[in-house]
Order: C-alpha cells, then sequence, then structure tokens
C-alpha cells in the first residue's frame, strides 16, 4: 500500500512538473536586428548628422593651424639656404615645436569627440531600449532578443519573429511626431 501511495505521489509530481505556467500557444517571443534598427532610425541618423556637423566645426580651427604651419614649413624650405645655417636650425625647431602642440591639440579634440560621442550613443541606445521594453510589455512578449551582424545572440528565427521593422516603424513615427510638436 506504501508502494502504491508513493507511485501515485511520484506520478503526480511528474506530470505537475511538466505544466508550465504559460501554454506554448500563450508564449510570445521575436527579435531584433540591432544593425538594422541603427542604421535606419531617422533619430540616430539626425543625431549622427548632428554630430558630425559638431566634430567638423571642432576640428577646422586645427585644420586652419595646420595649412597656417604647413604654408610656414614650404616658407621654410625655400628660404632656408638663403637665411643660413643657424636661422635653418632655429626656425626648423620653433617649426617642430609648433607641430607637437597642433599635435596635442588634434589628440584633446578627438578624445572630446569620441567622449561626447560614447556619451550621445549611450543616451540613444538606453532611450531605444526603454522602448523596446515598454514595447514588449504593451504587446505582451515573454521574450525580445537582439541580434546583429557583429554579436548575433540569434543565430536562426524564423521571419515571422523578426520584430525590427514594426518596431522601426512606431520608433520612426514617435520621432517625427516629437519633432513636429517642436
Amino acid at each position: 500500500m506504501k508502494k502504491l501511495v508513493s507511485i501515485v505521489a511520484l506520478s503526480a509530481a511528474l506530470i505537475s512538473c511538466q505544466q508550465t505556467p504559460t501554454s506554448k500557444s500563450d508564449f510570445k517571443t521575436g527579435y531584433i536586428d540591432t544593425s538594422v534598427l541603427l542604421e535606419k532610425y531617422e533619430k540616430f541618423k539626425d543625431e549622427n548628422e548632428k554630430f558630425k556637423v559638431k566634430s567638423e566645426e571642432l576640428g577646422r580651427p586645427l585644420e586652419a593651424k595646420g595649412r597656417q604651419l604647413q604654408a610656414e614649413k614650404d616658407a621654410f624650405q625655400r628660404n632656408a639656404q638663403a637665411n643660413g645655417q643657424a636661422w635653418a636650425q632655429q626656425k626648423y625647431g620653433e617649426l617642430q615645436q609648433r607641430e607637437q602642440q597642433i599635435l596635442q591639440e588634434r589628440d584633446q579634440v578627438l578624445a572630446q569627440i569620441q567622449t561626447e560621442g560614447g556619451k550621445l550613443q549611450d543616451t540613444l541606445i538606453k532611450q531605444v531600449k526603454k522602448y523596446i521594453r515598454e514595447f514588449g510589455k504593451k504587446q505582451k512578449f515573454d521574450y525580445i532578443f537582439t541580434t546583429s551582424e557583429d554579436a548575433p545572440s540569434v543565430i536562426y528565427a524564423k521571419d515571422s519573429y523578426n520584430l525590427t521593422d514594426k518596431l522601426l516603424k512606431e520608433l520612426n513615427d514617435q520621432y517625427k511626431a516629437t519633432n513636429e510638436k517642436k
């Protein structure tokens, strides 16, 4: 009798373990291709364009200094023999020192551009992730995965699970609506 009760209890336990809280028909999953999202999201495009313009503006003074230095180097080469070796050595040292200063300024500007670009990208990615979470909750998804050319976490999925175009349309519509209000 004890064996029979044990077998029934074990069978009940096994059956209850096989049942999941949601059935397969209720399970909802999808994935988003982040490469496509970053490439086609209008806000990313606009912000990248603004950042590109800002980067060019930051680089203009350096370009002007570089052109001026190059003109001075050219003049130095033309006048070196006429003004003597002592003058040439002194002028060459000055030109090298200015070139080093310009290179240091360039490195600082590049570091600033890189830092600001990273912050901008992080901000945009956080906004998109938040939107994806809200989208997932609203659409009652159990999971939303991401994939891209660089770091695929989904190697294969049916095209019907690809949410990229739907999400991209919603993001772009929301962004356009926000811009129209401004």
